[in-house]
């Protein structure tokens, strides 16, 4: 029986939303030590940034093991929005210029325009679940005068509009459209790449899919391209939407250059890479367990509606 238009369309963004979800849910003490590798040179200048490893031992030697999973309501509800939006809408764009390419595979350019409108798009919808992710996930290093101590996502959306305003849930949102651009085209445009690549290397003819052996080989290519190219939108977008005003009332930064520039000035220009190694861990499993898990996803969603 043929699926109807609705069961079609609604494909690519159940079960990347499921993907995306489940994948976030794994990493999200990488994700976590990820921010506060990032914020920690703004917020202890001159001193060396700790690794992951020793930020999720304090944090949780301090506050106890669960501590590494604060925030991970608001990091569901972003993938819910954030991440069925930029997988969705990826394969939707990339189906229908192979479908007008007569059925032939789109080349790089292409699939990296694809990748740069659904990840712009889909980041204009899910950045106010990355503000709450991000303060959230940063509040605990403020000194204790200085937290705001939100009690869950919800009370984080509540109060920041309450006390910033509605606009201040959008904070950053030009760097994590930068971001959302770079990381489509690295994880999704690349892992489409790479997958052709793999495929002749290991002789698959993928007519029933490709092998788990090519789409490990793929996604971890897409996983390493992904947090090299957004890794610095990603740190300039979570200095943005955790920075707070001083005593004087002002903010450490005036906007997207002003940050990039005190970034530059104060930590070099590895500055922009601080925290690669959570990044790189958090976006390689990511990616590995989105790219995976949807393959199953897929053929579980098509038993269940088709």
């Amino acid at each position: 029986m043929a699926p109807n238009k609705f069961v079609k369309g609604a494909e690519p963004f159940v079960c990347g939303g499921s993907a995306a979800t489940f994948a976030s849910c794994v990493i999200h003490p990488m994700d976590l030590a990820k921010v506060r590798m990032q914020l920690y040179g703004q917020l202890n200048p001159g001193k060396p940034v700790p690794g992951f490893g020793n930020i999720l031992s304090t944090m949780i030697k301090n506050d106890g093991i669960f501590s590494v999973y604060k925030g991970v309501d608001a990091a569901i509800g972003r993938q819910l929005v954030y991440g069925t939006a930029r997988i969705g809408l990826h394969r939707t764009f990339s189906d229908a210029l192979v479908k007008q390419n007569d059925g032939k595979p789109i080349n790089f350019f292409v699939k990296t325009l694809s990748g740069m409108a659904s990840g712009s798009i889909a980041v204009c919808i899910g950045t106010p679940f990355d503000i709450a992710l991000v303060r959230l996930q940063s509040d605990s290093m403020a000194a204790p005068e200085d937290r705001r101590n939100y009690k869950n996502v919800f009370d984080a959306f509540i109060r920041t509009t309450k006390e910033e305003g509605v606009g201040a849930l959008y904070k950053g949102l030009g760097p994590n459209i930068l971001r959302g651009m770079s990381m489509n085209v690295g994880m999704l445009a690349c892992y489409d790449q790479a997958k052709e690549l793999v495929s002749k290397i290991l002789n698959d003819p993928m007519t029933d899919g490709p092998r788990l052996t090519t789409k490990i080989g793929s996604s971890a290519v897409a996983g390493f391209t992904a947090a090299l190219f957004s890794l610095p939108f990603d740190l300039i977008k979570s200095r943005l939407m955790a920075q707070k005003p001083d005593t004087n009332g002002k903010m450490p930064y005036a906007g997207i250059g002003d940050c990039a520039v005190k970034i530059f000035r104060n930590e070099g220009p590895m500055g922009f890479f601080a925290g690669f190694s959570a990044y790189y861990g958090r976006c390689a499993p990511h990616a590995m367990i989105i790219l995976l898990s949807i393959e199953s996803i897929t053929q579980g969603y098509r038993k269940m509606f088709y």
